[in-house]
């Protein structure tokens, strides 16, 4: 494994946690939706926050994975879970506001994801799945458990695209030693920019033709 400076370690902690409470608060909506009780609302919470890193972690053999090593990273999905649960009105209001939040949780994600695989000695192709696999994963065990089609593979605006090339830049950009501070950042503006965008212009990947009459 390649040696981590501190302040490396620690902007991709921040940026997790963050990543984490943002799409917790998704997971916990769509708890809320179904009509799930208190544990259905934790658990979908959970599992939206961490599933991602979860999977990344495992796969890169970053073991125990942060979100059994460290206590932060089960703090934050099961408070953001909480919150959701005794505000969900006001938070069911604000849908719009909790898309963008979730299309910003998105850029953090790959960023990270990406960073984390290229610390972990993957080169830039698989550490660039890794950081898609971060961003997409819990959201589609989320779906699954929920019994909804996973947003990545339904008919909807761009999700899975922006993501991808996100990590892309941001682990090629660690492939070829620019600072990680910079190519997080740029990652993360790519990827949430570009979702953000779809979701303003409406933009959706392609479909087979004639696939609604099939």
């Amino acid at each position: 494994m390649a040696a981590v400076g501190s302040d490396q370690s620690l902007t991709l902690v921040v940026v997790d946690l963050v990543g984490i409470f943002v799409f917790a608060i998704s997971g916990g909506l769509v708890a809320v939706r179904k009509d799930l009780d208190v544990l259905g609302v934790l658990v979908l919470a959970a599992t939206t926050g961490l599933g991602g890193g979860f999977i990344r972690d495992v796969l890169i053999g970053a073991t125990p994975p942060a979100a059994l090593a460290d206590w932060r990273y089960l703090l934050v999905p099961f408070g953001a879970g909480l919150l959701t649960f005794f505000y969900h009105p006001a938070l069911g209001r604000m849908e719009r506001l909790v898309d963008t939040f979730d299309a910003l949780g998105l850029g953090l994600f790959v960023a990270a994801g990406a960073a984390k695989a290229i610390d972990y000695g993957l080169g830039p192709v698989p550490a660039a799945l890794m950081g898609l696999a971060t961003g997409v994963g819990g959201g589609a065990v989320r779906d699954v458990l929920a019994g909804r089609v996973p947003i990545i593979l339904r008919r909807s605006t761009l999700y899975a695209v922006p993501a991808a090339a996100g990590a892309a830049v941001t682990s090629f950009g660690l492939q070829v030693g620019l600072s990680q501070t910079l190519v997080t950042i740029v990652g993360f503006v790519v990827c949430a920019g570009w979702r953000l965008l779809a979701m303003w212009r409406g933009w959706e990947a392609p479909v087979p033709r004639g696939s609604a009459s099939v």
